[in-house]
């Protein structure tokens, strides 16, 4: 793999803005001077108050490398100031500085076989990775496991199943599948394929996650593991 895109701080302008759900938010941007990104990157976002007090908050990316726009789904957290502003104030046209792309563990090429396994809004990185294997002809070489409270809290949830994801839902049932987490006996086909892991979610998902991988017969070298909190 080649060295994975930087880019510095510029400024992104909200194109479009639209709530799936009670908690998530998904913004739009064209961000100026853009660097193109690899799938599994992620931005920050900083807030800057007329006192010029600042809070800034990392999200990870959900459009394809050759999406004209910046696709960011950003989940409200209890007393987040940045999610907050995200949610409840911001509005198209408004222009956010940030500074991305970053990261270069946590990102995929299609290089190599990948399995990802995400929760929640842990499936962002990973809805990049599969429109990016999409429109590569890759699909083949990307297996992502989506884990979700409900249909609604899940990000992407429609996405993800009509282009392959395996899901499973822990507070309702889906078609024949009884609400559960995912069970290594489901899981181990698509390890089989696979060369690496990426997991990402909060701390107690990625614990249960990197668990259900290894169980299934994935190498704990062969894991990649990016974990969100409240704070950033």
């Amino acid at each position: 793999m080649s060295t994975p895109p930087t880019g510095g701080w510029t400024t992104g302008r909200i194109i479009e803005k639209d709530q799936p759900s009670e908690r998530l938010v998904r913004l739009r941007l064209h961000v100026e001077d853009r660097t193109d990104h690899l799938p599994g990157q992620h931005y920050v976002v900083r807030l800057r108050a007329p006192d010029d007090y600042t809070a800034q908050r990392s999200y990870s990316v959900a459009s394809d490398p050759d999406d004209p726009l910046l696709e960011l789904a950003i989940e409200l957290m209890p007393g987040g100031e940045v999610s907050g502003h995200l949610h409840d104030v911001a509005e198209i046209g408004d222009v956010l500085e940030l500074r991305g792309p970053i990261g270069g563990y946590f990102v995929w090429d299609g290089e190599e076989r990948a399995i990802c396994v995400g929760g929640g809004t842990g499936v962002v990185p990973f809805v990049a990775m599969q429109r990016y294997a999409r429109r590569t002809g890759q699909d083949d070489r990307l297996s992502v496991v989506a884990v979700g409270r409900t249909r609604t809290q899940l990000p992407y949830f429609a996405e993800l199943n009509r282009n392959g994801a395996f899901t499973a839902l822990t507070r309702e049932n889906l078609g024949d599948r009884v609400a559960s987490p995912p069970y290594p006996d489901e899981v181990a086909p698509l390890v089989e394929k696979a060369d690496v892991a990426y997991v990402c979610g909060s701390p107690g998902f990625a614990t249960y996650a990197t668990r259900l991988l290894q169980e299934s017969g994935m190498r704990a070298d062969a894991i990649r593991v990016e974990q969100f909190g409240v704070t950033g």
